[in-house]
């Protein structure tokens, strides 16, 4: 008895770090495995690139680091969820949206500079940060096969199949915005993908000042300037006719993808994140009932849409669990 005591006590003296980098903000905790937050912080970008990003980073993670050093734990590990793609064999990072990034070494630099050299990194994209976040303490608890849909600026999908996370042969799985959703192909969808291009929170925006161009009553022509996807859901619920036109093509969007992913995967759930879902998440009975028509017929039965029940903090739980298991990763 004794012994199993000393056991659990040990494991609950060791927390992780998690930190979630975003385009804009990093937001950091110190976790225990029962997934409570024992310590955060959270920092604005502020324009920084290139190292700079990397000194902040290492800067919050040292500050956990000392304060889980107050209360005598020890942290063994440190998870991080990065907006792009995270190389699993080099430790390097592709993200887009910070300049400098597009072939980091940030492994390298975390262990340069983290004051605990022994500390165990991991590095994981936002996307399968997300679905680790829902198995843990979201809507996918339980789950061995399970997809997080997320749409926000651009889209993408972490995907837990048989219990793992798929990456692909080299870490770009789950890049779904360059699904083939439209013909005949354009040039304009080279840079995110046809599904991207069209039903993103900027593809939103994109269609409705397409659709403008020729079509000017509407109530979002006094905001073409300044134009977001909140808007376009609002004069939809105000029955402005081209927002419905423009939300109902996203829905047609949504429902091919879900209808494409049900039929590959076959998973329990698809939950819906990002920063459209969101507003749009009225919309997933009109999606569910637009895959049905594209799905597998025996497998669509078989898959439940949900939202997200982390929200915006889904990276960051994501991290934490990531930090904290091998086996699914």
């Amino acid at each position: 008895m004794f012994r199993l005591i000393l056991t659990i006590q040990l494991f609950w003296d060791m927390p992780v770090i998690a930190i979630d980098l975003g385009g804009t903000k990093i937001a950091a905790a110190l976790f225990n495995d029962e997934g409570e937050i024992i310590s955060s912080d959270r920092r604005q970008l502020e324009n920084r690139k290139g190292k700079e990003v990397a000194l902040l980073v290492i800067e919050m993670a040292n500050e956990l680091l000392r304060k889980s050093q107050q209360r005598d734990l020890h942290v063994f590990a440190l998870g991080i969820c990065v907006p792009g793609i995270a190389y699993s064999k080099t430790g390097k990072v592709w993200l887009p949206n910070i300049p400098g990034w597009e072939d980091y070494p940030l492994r390298k630099e975390l262990k340069n500079g983290l004051s605990d050299k022994e500390l165990t990194i991991k590095i994981e994209s936002d996307r399968s940060c997300y679905i680790l976040g829902e198995v843990w303490k979201g809507n996918a608890v339980g789950c061995s096969d399970a997809i997080f849909l997320s749409v926000g600026t651009g889209i993408g999908a972490g995907i837990l199949a048989g219990g793992h996370v798929l990456h692909g042969s080299n870490d770009i799985a789950g890049s779904i915005g360059w699904m083939a959703l439209q013909k005949p192909f354009q040039e304009k969808y080279i840079a995110c993908g046809c599904f991207e291009y069209s039903a993103s929170g900027e593809g939103i925006v994109r269609v409705a000042k397409e659709w403008m161009e020729n079509h000017n009553e509407s109530i979002l022509q006094n905001k073409v300037s300044s134009l977001t996807a909140k808007d376009v859901f609002d004069a939809y619920d105000s029955n402005d006719l081209l927002a419905r036109k423009v939300v109902t093509i996203a829905i047609e969007y949504w429902g091919m993808a879900v209808a494409n992913l049900v039929s590959i995967f076959n998973p329990e759930k698809i939950i819906f994140g990002g920063g459209v879902f969101g507003p749009a998440l009225k919309f997933l009975d009109a999606i569910y009932e637009e895959a049905k028509k594209w799905a597998q017929p025996i497998s669509i039965l078989q898959v439940t849409l949900e939202g997200s029940a982390l929200g915006s903090e889904a990276g960051l739980y994501g991290a934490g669990y990531l930090a904290l298991n091998d086996h699914i990763i």
